[in-house]
């Protein structure tokens, strides 16, 4: 991965997530959970100028304690972009382990998770092109955090979302790379 753009504006790498909302992960129904909220505005967009774990932890904690105390009517989700660290997807996958401890040392855990997102996103025992790698894609690496209580309405609403992982692989098999490439998505 390239060296991040120290000097990148926050209005264009929130630009480049949204596009990636509203083509892949909403487009695609990738998670289709996603669009009552995006449509309702209250998806939050935090860009991270974080260049040290340390200091993204920072930011995670006070971007959770942040969702916790605000009404889900006015945010239900945020996403942390954080385009200057943890570009390593080895070293973004280790800093999970960080963001859920950091849940569990605020009391958090129950009512809010972290999810990931990361430009070379890669599940395990896949091969680092897999297409199907391609649903937790994103133009920046990103932490998303969700509200406990929205994931389980949505599944209320949705009594298959077990399935939604596999027919999200389905999905990227047909898109296909070719497909991919012309949502204009990402990597940034």
């Amino acid at each position: 991965m390239s060296t991040p753009n120290l000097n990148a504006d926050d209005d264009a790498i929130i630009g480049a997530t949204r596009n990636w909302l509203e083509r892949a992960v909403i487009g695609l129904n990738l998670c289709p959970f996603a669009k009552a909220v995006y449509v309702k505005e209250q998806v939050r967009y935090v860009v991270a100028t974080a260049t040290t774990p340390e200091q993204l932890l920072e930011t995670l904690m006070d971007e959770l304690q942040h969702l916790s105390d605000t009404d889900s009517a006015k945010i239900d989700t945020t996403l942390i972009i954080h385009p200057f660290v943890l570009g390593d997807f080895e070293d973004y996958n280790e800093f999970l382990d960080v963001a859920d401890a950091a849940l569990e040392d605020m009391q958090l855990d129950g009512e809010l998770q972290v999810a990931s997102f990361h430009p070379l996103y890669q599940f395990a025992d896949t091969d680092i092109n897999d297409i199907s790698n391609y649903t937790n894609r994103a133009p920046y690496p990103i932490l998303h955090l969700l509200r406990e209580e929205s994931i389980e309405r949505a599944v209320a609403a949705f009594p298959q979302a077990e399935e939604i992982f596999e027919k999200n692989i389905e999905t990227m098999q047909q898109l296909g790379h070719d497909g991919w490439d012309k949502l204009h998505v990402g990597p940034a």
